[in-house]
């Protein structure tokens, strides 16, 4: 067995796509050697921001060797009285490449049975890794150089592919594989010679690159941690800064800046957001969370000349901060209500009118889920947060400083004198901003962001730009998970239905538009929550016998709990008696022609009786229990009609040549279906 090495060299990467990026050459390693039969033991990648490699530890030298079987004619087609084979026999074996006489007789068949012996996988290597490089694919329009028709990220300069000691003959464009990998751009010198790929990550380590995304991360948080702690405070790692900074350098060293204090009299996102999301500093803050006039970046180097390299970065710092400083106080000299005229000039979206016009609208939906909710929120201060929720978009900070849009929203409202509670609405109505986001804390900004979610969504959809494929400019489906998200933190029962068509009416759109409208987007959210909670590992035919029931509704908080207790309720063994006395009322259902009143006269059949009055019992009982919306006991009472199906489907012969009878009885399933299918349609569930 050997160790298998692949290396991408390029020219530096964008830093957010290279975790996908790795992730898809792990996936792409794996099912490519397991689609060429070629055992290993374990891959391992490695990415920084100028390669991408796996290293595959324990490849066996050869395929496994193989057997293959071949079904021919019957025995007796395939030899004659004389047990000699016959031109059947002799045309399969030849066909199938064996001789005759080496056919295999079993039950009563004849088989060619092929020895195959596995191939040396040096010789596989050369196609497998060339399809690996061409089938990386990245989330951005690629590169391509020079007279090239090849694209990728980034131009590849080098790649280095070795089977053990042995070089794997690799080529695209003008570069062909060998041994000499590149260490660090700066701290390393020329080529360096790997002998075998069990060298890979050593070499590279003595010289000036930490290969190792996993390694190097730590030891990235760890410095930062170390050195903020030196300095008399704490330092702020968000993980999505800590990952990016990962990918910016080879050779991490920390190191800590300092700015002039005066900077601090801005609110505390004011300062952090140039600092983090501009120039990739971490923040330093006190004990008491207060911010300290210092700052940690991470260098691509080692440790000559920090105090130079911290201050060239204060240097830059301060100018942001100087800038930030500015468009502050001529922020201030307006109010935010009084820009609501100029966000009358800011396009909402395309024929959907401007900011202000939105603003409008939000001030009516929120009042809508207020009333929809029954919240005990002040209904003047919902819509005092709704009508100056946009008016920081004009200001100079946000224009400077997109991120910080309902950021300083709130601290221009809070100086303005505006109600605590109305100021956090308006931070709150952009969460959650992606993915693993905090969610909005108060229920003022909980309605306030689904009001502005939904708007979003209706305004797009009513233009016709729903999202198509991978394409989502307007970020629709984050914005819908935001939603369901929402709602199922604050375990809100909410009609989209009806905010939906309030929605509608407010942007004026065609009546005749509508119905169309509200099946494509209440479809769309619903994607959305199916996909949600099948990476919450919940059964895919759970979810559909929720949502697809004709009787589902439109409560994303009530589907949720059927979803649970139905998720809960398979996993018990005496489901699937329900579920299979489902299988039997629904089929029978779907012969119902026309509506029928149920007759306890034309009941004749003692199982039939007994199934009414079963029937009668639990859909008396099960109405409390729906009110609470206890469906774990709904389901528990729908089991006890089990046993009475099965009698009945026994006993009683349902199309009955008398057509009273026979709709009477289908009368009778409708009504036990509705009882059994009062969570999901348990028919729908996969044994």
């Amino acid at each position: 067995m050997k160790k298998l090495l692949f290396e991408i060299g390029t020219e530096e990467m964008p830093a957010n796509y290279m975790p996908g990026i790795l992730t898809q050459l792990q996936e792409l390693a794996t099912k490519k050697l397991q689609a060429l039969a070629i055992p290993f033991q374990s891959i391992k990648v490695y990415g920084t921001p100028r390669r991408m490699a796996f290293l595959a530890d324990g490849v066996a030298e050869a395929q496994p060797d193989s057997k293959t079987e071949f079904k021919g004619p019957s025995a007796k087609i395939a030899f004659g009285p004389d047990g000699k084979p016959s031109k059947a026999a002799l045309g399969f074996a030849r066909g199938k490449g064996i001789a005759a006489e080496d056919l295999v007789v079993r039950d009563n068949y004849v088989y060619a049975v092929k020895q195959v012996k596995g191939a040396a996988v040096a010789d596989l290597l050369p196609g497998l890794l060339q399809d690996i490089l061409t089938s990386i694919s990245f989330p951005t329009k690629n590169m391509r150089w020079a007279d090239f028709d090849f694209h990728f990220i980034r131009p590849i300069r080098w790649l280095v592919a070795l089977f053990g000691a042995d070089v794997v003959p690799v080529a695209i464009t003008d570069v062909k594989s060998d041994r000499y990998t590149l260490g660090h751009r700066f701290l390393s010198k020329g080529k360096l010679e790997l002998k075998e790929a069990g060298d890979y990550v050593q070499v590279l380590n003595d010289n000036f690159v930490m290969v190792d995304q996993d390694a190097r991360r730590a030891l990235i948080k760890k410095q930062v941690e170390e050195l903020a702690a030196k300095e008399g405070g704490r330092a702020e790692i968000p993980a999505d800064l800590l990952e990016e900074v990962n990918y910016l350098v080879e050779y991490p060293t920390a190191l800590c800046g300092k700015f002039d204090a005066k900077f601090l009299g801005l609110p505390k996102a004011a300062v952090i957001t140039p600092m983090r999301d501009h120039q990739r500093y971490f923040p330093v803050v006190a004990v008491d969370g207060k911010l300290l006039p210092k700052f940690i970046t991470v260098r691509n180097g080692g440790t000559e000349h920090l105090e130079t390299v911290a201050n060239g970065n204060a240097r830059v710092l301060k100018a942001r901060l100087s800038d930030a400083e500015f468009f502050f106080n001529e922020d201030r000299k307006i109010k935010l209500e009084g820009r609501l005229e100029k966000i009358k000039k800011v396009v909402f979206q395309e024929g959907m009118g401007n900011m202000y016009d939105k603003s409008l609208r939000l001030v009516n939906i929120v009042g809508l889920l207020n009333t929809e909710l029954n919240l005990p929120l002040t209904a003047t201060d919902l819509e005092r947060a709704a009508y100056l929720s946009k008016a920081d978009l004009v200001t100079g900070m946000v224009t400077e400083f997109t991120e910080l849009q309902g950021t300083m929203g709130k601290e221009y409202a809070l100086l303005d004198g505006e109600k605590p509670e109305v100021a956090q609405a308006i931070e709150e109505q952009y969460l959650p901003r992606f993915a693993g986001d905090n969610l909005p804390q108060s229920p003022m900004g909980s309605i306030l962001s689904i009001a502005d979610k939904l708007d979003n969504i209706a305004a797009t959809f009513g233009r016709g730009m729903a999202p198509t494929g991978s394409q989502d400019p307007f970020a629709l489906r984050r914005q819908a998970l935001g939603i369901i998200n929402i709602v199922l933190d604050n375990h809100y029962h909410l009609s989209l239905k009806k905010i939906l068509s309030g929605i509608f009416a407010l942007l004026k759109l065609e009546d005749q538009q509508q119905p169309q409208l509200l099946t494509q987007i209440l479809d769309f959210i619903n994607l959305r929550f199916k996909n949600m909670l099948l990476d919450q590992g919940v059964r895919y035919d759970v979810i559909d016998a929720v949502l697809q029931n004709k009787e589902a509704g439109d409560d994303l908080y009530d589907l949720y709990l059927k979803i649970v207790a139905l998720k809960d309720f398979v996993a018990q063994p005496e489901a699937a008696a329900l579920v299979q006395a489902s299988v039997r009322v629904n089929n029978l259902c779907s012969k119902i022609e026309k509506e029928t009143i149920i007759s306890e006269r034309l009941l004749t059949e003692a199982a039939e009786k007994e199934l009414y009055k079963q029937t009668a019992t639990v859909d008396k009982d099960i109405i409390p229990a729906l009110v609470k919306y206890d469906y774990a006991a709904v389901l528990k009472l729908a089991e006890k009609l089990t046993a009475p199906i099965n009698k009945f489907f026994d006993d009683v012969m349902v199309m009955d040549k008398d057509e009273a009878v026979k709709n009477n009885r289908l009368a009778l399933l409708d009504q036990v279906r509705s009882i059994i299918n009062a969570v999901g349609n348990l028919s729908l569930l996969v044994d």
